[in-house]
């Protein structure tokens, strides 16, 4: 779904573009070829394990004579960089990687990265590309509220807004209380943030009797985390902002992968010229899907020197369309979830983001929820309870309606029952970066 953009929104000069934005398709396509032979090729005599998998699966880099030809090289996975971990996957000696990200490693070994000095500065000019089409000008000033340190957001957007030209302001994530007070004392034009997080600053703005509306921020450029149309809504109004989507990953770059036009609003455009984005079946994975058919993502770098990454599966979940404000680039349509995050229950998959898109459309409802998943004692079957806040002012019978509202939409949009219990006002926790909305509270098997 488009968004029409709010009067914030400036059109954006098309001398102000790199040359690669504005390449037709036929072009685009050809210098992509090019460049992922290359990059098999250099992945294959620095890297042991693309040997290894290269040869086990009887392809040599050679066999990629068109871009199909890709089809016929084997995944990367997550689990793949742990085995490797900590510097196993890197292209390059110590001496030339300039900087290393990792993983939290919350569910294991992390996944380590490496960046050539090249590389970073390529990292850079994305997310300042990123930024440009989400309406960020140079002379702007950026609050980057995103976290620093092993993790990329932060200073993937730090050292791209500085290539654009901006004055950053690298406060970093949490301490709530501080951003806002710099966010007053500042008046910064743009917000770097997950999206959830921007929606904790302006809850706590309105707690302190403050008008999110009247800040100086015209655009935020929101990513980390999956968030829907709806989402965007309750941002955009309740701040006066353009909202615009970054996506990125670590394993893959960081931010700055693909980003979203401020005049389209209608999906992340992927830099093809860096990326060869793919989709595939999540179930089938030899399948490669053709546009608009909706399945898990997976990349290819075409020009990292660091750590090359061959068709990478992301997990994320959605589907490539044309491209428009950037027509040779193609888009991806908005992260419906993950494929590690989806909830089985009886037989119905659902996601986090299906719940917001609905919960959001119902007016007491606010985005405030978490879900849990438990299996009562003596039951064979998971159940899944939503404890939701309602917005503020609301009647005790506005909610209990609210919550019959949802449980019904549930049940017809999604095909699972679920418990809703609609909880107090300011009673769940907040996101200080990405938000946690999943509570497995099931026995361990």
């Amino acid at each position: 779904m488009t968004v029409s953009a709010t009067p914030n929104s400036s059109r954006l000069d098309p001398a102000l573009l790199d040359p690669e934005e504005t390449m037709g398709r036929d072009e685009l396509e050809a210098l992509q070829l090019v460049r992922l032979q290359e990059t098999l090729a250099y992945a294959y005599a620095r890297v042991p394990l693309y040997k290894r998998k290269f040869d086990a699966a009887g392809v040599h880099p050679d066999d990629l004579r068109n871009l199909d030809d890709l089809a016929k090289f084997p995944f990367t996975t997550k689990e793949d960089l742990r085995a490797e971990y900590p510097f196993g996957m890197f292209a390059v000696p110590q001496s030339q990687v300039a900087r290393i990200h990792a993983s939290s490693g919350t569910t294991g070994r992390p996944t380590v990265v490496g960046y050539t000095q090249k590389d970073l500065a390529t990292w850079a000019s994305l997310v300042a590309r990123s930024m440009r089409a989400s309406g960020v000008r140079p002379g702007h000033k950026v609050h980057v509220a995103y976290g620093y340190g092993l993790f990329t957001g932060g200073l993937g957007a730090h050292y791209g807004a500085e290539a654009l030209g901006t004055t950053v302001i690298p406060m970093s994530g949490g301490q709530t209380e501080k951003q806002i007070q710099l966010i007053q004392d500042f008046e910064p034009d743009v917000i770097m943030c997950t999206p959830t997080y921007l929606l904790t600053i302006m809850d706590a703005m309105t707690q302190r009797g403050l008008d999110p509306r009247k800040t100086s921020l015209k655009f935020a450029v929101c990513g980390a985390e999956p968030w829907t149309e709806e989402m965007r809504h309750e941002l955009e109004v309740g701040m006066n902002l353009d909202a615009c989507d970054i996506y990125g990953l670590s394993e893959v770059m960081g931010p700055g992968i693909a980003g979203e036009s401020v005049e389209t609003k209608d999906g992340c455009h992927i830099w093809e010229d860096h990326f060869r984005p793919e989709i595939i079946d999540p179930f089938n994975h030899s399948t490669v899907l053709g546009m608009g058919e909706p399945g898990e993502l997976v990349f290819t770098s075409l020009t990292k020197e660091a750590l090359p990454i061959i068709r990478y599966r992301t997990k994320d979940l959605t589907r490539l369309l044309p491209g428009t404000a950037r027509p040779a680039m193609r888009r991806m349509g908005r992260i419906t979830g993950r494929s590690d995050d989806m909830i089985i229950l009886r037989g119905v998959n659902l996601f986090p983001s299906q719940i917001e898109e609905i919960a959001l459309r119902i007016p007491v409802l606010s985005p405030h929820f978490q879900l849990e998943l438990s299996r009562p004692e003596g039951k064979r079957m998971d159940e899944l309870a939503i404890r939701i806040e309602p917005r503020e002012g609301t009647t005790a019978e506005d909610r209990l309606a609210a919550a019959a509202t949802l449980q019904e939409q549930i049940k017809i949009h999604i095909g699972s029952s679920a418990k809703i219990v609609v909880v107090e006002p300011g009673s769940l926790e907040r996101s200080n970066g990405k938000l946690r909305r999943i509570y497995d509270l099931r026995p361990p098997k």
